[in-house]
């Protein structure tokens, strides 16, 4: 990388690397080496790493340094109910007018769900469409704890969710919490997002 890092960036791309396998499940945090492939000082650095500890996606390790935090079936039981339930609270302290504005851009998403291929990164549609459902919420502390938690959760989604049935399963409940937005079903539209949450650890608990 050419430029110079800020802490949050250095965030975003460590993040990123675990997400996407880069920086495996259990294994150590080379510090050197890391540092010098990000183009940074060992100091910004570490205190990226410390914030990541503090978050849960690391763990600090006396002796060892920082390691990437094994995956444990245990913490997804407890992730998937906690975003669920601070998903579906950012979309009840949502203006219902607000709201009223999405379901079109919403169904645009999901469209770009149902065309991708086989090999395509679905994740990163369906990101873009939670963003979208939360996108009008003006409380920032809780989207705050929603940005921290769901790269936690994430990681087992990458590593354990995928297959043709999950997918067309997924993009019918998007579509169905778009249309209770779209008749002005608030509490309905929130109910379906927790049971896209539920149904999405009960995939985990099958795999």
């Amino acid at each position: 990388m050419t430029k110079r890092l800020l802490r949050g960036e250095l965030i975003e791309e460590i993040t990123a690397r675990v997400l996407d396998g880069r920086l495996a499940a259990g294994s150590r945090i080379n510090e050197v080496h890391l540092a010098r492939e990000l183009g940074v000082s060992r100091t910004p650095l570490r205190e990226a790493l410390i914030g990541l500890a503090d978050r849960g996606l690391l763990v600090a390790a006396p002796g060892r340094g920082f390691l990437v935090a094994p995956l444990d079936p245990d913490e997804a039981r407890r992730l998937y109910p906690l975003v669920a339930e601070l998903e579906s609270l950012a979309l009840r302290w949502t203006s219902p007018l607000d709201l009223a504005a999405l379901p079109d851009a919403l169904d645009a998403v999901t469209d770009e769900m149902a065309a991708l291929p086989p090999a395509g990164d679905l994740s990163a549609v369906d990101d873009r469409w939670h963003a979208l459902l939360l996108s009008r919420c003006g409380n920032p502390h809780l989207m705050r704890l929603i940005e921290q938690t769901k790269p936690l959760l994430k990681r087992y989604e990458s590593a354990y969710f995928g297959g043709a049935a999950r997918t067309a399963e997924s993009i019918a409940e998007h579509r169905g919490i778009a249309g209770a937005l779209r008749s002005g079903d608030v509490p309905g539209a929130a109910a379906l997002l927790v049971r896209n949450w539920v149904k999405a650890l009960a995939y985990l608990e099958r795999s």
